[in-house]
C-alpha cells in the first residue's frame, strides 16, 4: 500500500520520536523509504542559522540514514532549500510518495498557531496522505 514513504527531518524532539512509527511502517510494508531536509531559504540580512550550513545538513541526514540502517531500513537523502510545506509537497509529488510521515510541534492547538503550521500546510497541499505522529 504505501510503497514509497517521504520522511520530513528536521532537529526537533517530534521528528526523533517519529522515527519508531517510520521504522514500523517501512518495515510492515516494505516501503522504500526517502528522508528529507528542508532548509529554509533565509531573509535578506538575516543572521545565519547554524542549520542552514552544508555540513550540519549533512550530519543531520547521515545521522538520520544511521538510525534506519540499525534497523535494517536502507534510506535514500534528499536536501532541499525553501519553504518548508511547499517543498515537502513538492518532493512528495516528484517522488510518487504514498504517505508523508511527519512529527507534530502542536503549534496548531491554537487558532492562532493553526495557519502557520508547516504541519497543517502540508496536510492542505499535499499530493497524497499525511500521516502526523504526535
Amino acid at each position: 500500500m504505501f510503497e514509497t514513504v517521504l520522511f520530513p527531518i528536521d532537529r526537533s524532539r517530534e521528528s526523533r520520536q517519529a522515527v519508531e512509527t517510520v521504522a514500523k511502517l517501512v518495515k510492515f510494508h516494505s516501503s522504500r523509504l526517502v528522508l528529507l531536509s528542508v532548509v529554509e531559504t533565509p531573509e535578506a540580512g538575516a543572521a545565519p542559522d547554524v542549520m542552514t550550513s552544508p555540513e550540519a545538513i549533512a550530519e543531520l541526514l547521515q545521522g538520520a540514514k544511521g538510525l534506519f540502517a540499525d534497523q535494517g531500513i536502507d534510506a535514500e537523502a534528499i536536501e532541499r532549500e525553501g519553504k518548508p510545506a511547499f517543498t515537502i509537497c513538492d518532493v512528495a509529488d516528484e517522488i510518487a510518495a504514498n504517505v508523508i510521515v511527519m512529527g507534530c510541534r502542536g503549534i496548531g492547538l491554537t487558532e492562532e498557531g493553526a495557519a502557520d503550521s508547516v504541519t497543517n500546510r502540508v496536510i492542505n497541499l499535499s499530493p497524497c496522505p499525511v500521516l502526523i505522529v504526535p
